[in-house]
């Protein structure tokens, strides 16, 4: 059986298939090492749970970070996905003039129901090869918050698995402790 030739983009290559009207802004997909991926459509449990993450952070970090919700990240010139949410480096423009890079996040998170398993294999060892510091995925089905720290280039180092009754910090916001279960909802 033959395969079919993949395309692969490069990040302008991907913008100027915007610019010709080939994708629109409100197209579900995202470049992915060179691939154009769909991402699923997104169901109740999925937006609740953003909404959710974004009002946790929203108020506790003005000024600190910026709170950027399912918008780009530039991590290289073939990958550009948009995770549900980051904090980022705070700056005066709130990223006007460019798209997040990996060094400017302080943390990705993902929601996740059907994607979970694309967004822990794949998505994960992205993110930790460019040097992202810490992922958390949020498990919908699984009720559980997967969290991702210490990246290299072969995936992060220490991942471990919170459920309701547990508490967590961003690395780089020790002072702001959440409960899990405030963030599983």
């Amino acid at each position: 059986m033959i395969e079919p030739l993949k395309k692969f983009y490069t990040v302008t290559g991907y913008y100027a298939l915007l610019d010709a009207g080939i994708l629109h802004e409100d197209d579900r997909v995202e470049l992915i090492e060179g691939e154009i991926r769909p991402m699923p459509p997104i169901g109740s449990p999925h937006a609740g749970g953003v909404n959710r993450l974004a009002s946790l952070f929203f108020g506790k970090l003005t000024g600190r970070a910026v709170v950027s919700v399912q918008n780009p990240l530039r991590l290289s010139e073939i990958s550009e996905p948009e995770p549900d949410l980051l904090l980022l480096r705070f700056r005066e423009d709130f990223y006007a003039s460019r798209h997040p890079q990996p060094g400017d996040v302080l943390l990705l998170i993902e929601v996740a129901d059907s994607s979970l398993e694309f967004d822990r294999r794949t998505k994960s060892r992205l993110y930790a090869r460019h040097g992202v510091p810490e992922v958390w995925v949020q498990n919908l089905e699984g009720a559980a918050l997967e969290v991702y720290r210490d990246p290299s280039p072969q995936g992060y180092r220490d991942v471990r698995t919170l459920r309701r009754g547990d508490r967590i910090s961003p690395l780089t916001f020790p002072d702001l402790v959440l409960e899990v279960s405030a963030i599983l909802g």
